[in-house]
């Protein structure tokens, strides 16, 4: 086999919030990627807004950096990965455009459940593991344990020797430096380049192999249509060429590549021709997708199918049939709600879209509560207007019982809190598999009064532990999970105690309605909002429904008068961002998403038709 001397492929793996992109940053800037006086954004490899909103990752990048070295110039072909395990089909696409991993852990946090899920995925396609410990200016920093948790973490994960011996390195990324040893501080990035020139195996290709390539990921021109993006595997190709279209059903097509081009820093640049190991873009085939193979026209032999975890979540999805409908958004109809669903499909290879009994709704399946979450948000911003229902495991049948999805759960809390945290997660059926003192919030080498709890909970358990979880810490607790297996059923759970205050009738809500029925519970509308028959517009403190008229006018008369109610004070109302919202509805509620609002509702908007259906049920009936 030859080898790519001059070019390395590498992906950037590690926990939420590790440091990952601003890694990235310092190795562009110290490569020469920007110019000194340059105005160039925070971790500019987040550019998607929810990604900048949110501080996270969720689109897969890879950018190319120049490295220096005695052998010439090498390109560095970099991947940014999600290290959220949601978004884990990103990780699977990215690890199949790649040479090897660097796997990132904080000083302080060290190895955490989504820190699992990432190395499990680089060890499966046997890729070489560099281990950097970022963050080591942290005050908390214990850097000594963390070494040997992520050793212990590699060899439980089934490392072998040659993936376990590979030298360690001691990153601050945010000041842009790197050492291997801790007592010489470093003063740039260098060790970390020599270790990956050194230590990343360089693209190796058979000379006598035909043209090979595989597709990872897409993007869309506006000028070019869709942008299949590729890694070569064997052989060169040239702008203009035609090659063989190796598509999923087994099928062969010839099709002309119109436009090629590489990476260079974070610009993609036309080039004429791209070689083996080159991560390339091309343009030309408008109905490629993801997983499907580009081949020599002469010589066609399709490489192995991508393929990505199952989903474990899933909820419903369909047409707004509130009252309110068609006020906010702009696409409304069943069909542009289908089609884009499809076009969703076509670059999110973890997704599914299932129908349903009704022609206006589809199931969809992800991996967890964010990514749907994140996919609704979209097709809000995107002038979509959609009823969503309440997030559902989905389940299998093994060996004749059925069984559900597991999640490890990771929870850091001082210690004052341990005993509602455990009963918190004692009514969700977890169990506790280890527990021990932690360094999170205090200094190195010093427990501060901090606790680690590990857990294996019913992946339905965790819908709607986060909001519950911060509120029983008091915004102290630190909470981490990742998908972990199937185990059976583990019966009924009731994760939310308290009923809904639900509107008996439309219009305005107001302000002498809503003093009443503050007493009642919290609310979630202050006055003046538009309500409607079947809408929820709080919580109650009880546990079952409760209707109420939140439009009730006070009377008014010659002896009463209407300033009467200045000096009485309303408490302010619960805001609902679209996950809290997601989290907080039942099996017979659902989320009204327009561009303008998030509001709750019942399915069964007519409160008659629902308590019919509520007296069948107790009486054991079946409910119309």
């Amino acid at each position: 086999m030859a080898l790519r001397s001059d070019l390395r492929n590498i992906a950037i793996i590690a926990h939420v919030d590790h440091g990952k992109t601003t890694l990235v940053d310092a190795m562009l800037w110290q490569s020469g990627a920007f110019r000194a006086n340059q105005d160039v954004d925070e971790r500019v490899m987040d550019s998607n807004d929810i990604e900048r909103e949110r501080g996270i990752t969720i689109l897969a990048k890879n950018t190319a950096v120049v490295v220096p070295s005695d052998d010439g110039d090498v390109t560095v072909n970099v991947v940014d990965t999600p290290g959220h395990a949601d978004f884990g089909g990103e990780v699977e696409r990215a690890l199949a455009m790649v040479d090897a991993a660097l796997l990132l852990v904080d000083s302080s946090e060290g190895p955490l459940p989504q820190t699992r899920f990432v190395l499990r995925k680089a060890l499966e396609s046997n890729l070489p593991v560099l281990v950097v410990v970022n963050k080591i200016d942290r005050p908390d920093a214990r850097i000594d344990e963390i070494v040997n948790d992520t050793y212990d973490l590699l060899i439980e994960l089934g490392a072998d020797d040659t993936q376990v011996d590979l030298p360690i390195l001691y990153t601050n990324a945010l000041s842009g430096t790197a050492t291997l040893d801790l007592d010489e501080p470093g003063t740039d990035l260098r060790p970390l380049f020599d270790t990956i020139l050194e230590h990343v195996p360089a693209p190796t290709y058979d000379p006598d192999h035909p043209f090979q390539a595989m597709v990872t990921n897409l993007d869309a021109s506006p000028y070019l249509g869709r942008l299949a993006m590729c890694r070569i595997q064997h052989g060169t190709i040239n702008r203009g060429q035609t090659v063989a279209w190796c598509r999923a059903d087994g099928t062969i097509e010839s099709v002309k590549l119109s436009e090629l081009y590489l990476t260079e820093a974070l610009d993609r640049v036309p080039a004429e021709s791209a070689g083996p190991g080159d991560l390339m873009a091309v343009a030309g085939i408008a109905d490629v997708t993801i997983g499907e193979t580009l081949a020599d026209v002469n010589d066609p032999r399709p490489l192995p199918v991508l393929t990505v975890d199952e989903p474990s979540l899933g909820m419903t999805l369909g047409v707004n049939t509130s009252p309110l409908a068609g006020r906010d958004g702009t696409k409304l109809t069943a069909r542009q709600i289908e089609s884009r669903l499809k076009s969703e499909l076509i670059g999110n290879v973890s997704l599914r879209v299932l129908p349903t009994e009704r022609p206006d709704t589809w199931e969809v399946q992800g991996r967890g509560e964010l990514q749907l979450a994140i996919l609704v948000e979209n097709l809000r911003r995107e002038g979509f207007e959609l009823t969503v229902g309440k997030p559902q495991v989905v389940t299998k049948e093994i060996d004749g019982s059925l069984h559900e999805p597991f999640e490890r759960l990771s929870i850091d809390v001082p210690q004052d809190y341990v005993g509602v945290v455990t009963q918190l997660l004692g009514l969700r059926k977890g169990r506790m598999e280890r527990m021990l003192a932690s360094s999170t919030g205090g200094t190195a080498g010093s427990s501060s009064g901090w606790v680690r709890m590990d857990y294996r909970v019913p992946a339905r358990g965790l819908i709607g532990l986060r909001t519950e979880f911060l509120t029983e810490t008091r915004g102290t607790g630190i909470l981490h999970h990742v998908f972990d297996g199937y185990e059976p059923w583990q019966g009924e759970l009731r994760t939310r105690p308290n009923g809904s205050l639900v509107a008996d009738r439309s219009g305005a809500a107001t302000q002498f309605a809503l003093l009443n029925l503050q007493e009642r519970g919290q609310l979630f509308i202050s006055p003046g909002v538009e309500v409607y028959e079947g809408m929820i517009v709080g919580e109650n403190s009880r546990s079952e429904d409760m209707d109420v008229n939140p439009a009730k006018e006070k009377k008014l008369s010659n002896v009463r008068s209407a300033t009467g109610d200045e000096l009485v004070r309303l408490a302010p109302p619960r805001a609902m961002s679209l996950d809290q919202a997601l989290e907080f509805i039942r099996e017979d509620e659902a989320v009204e998403v327009t561009p303008g609002a998030v509001r709750l509702r019942k399915v069964e908007l007519a409160a008659t038709v629902r308590g019919r259906t509520a007296k069948r049920a107790k009486g054991g009936g079946a409910p119309v």
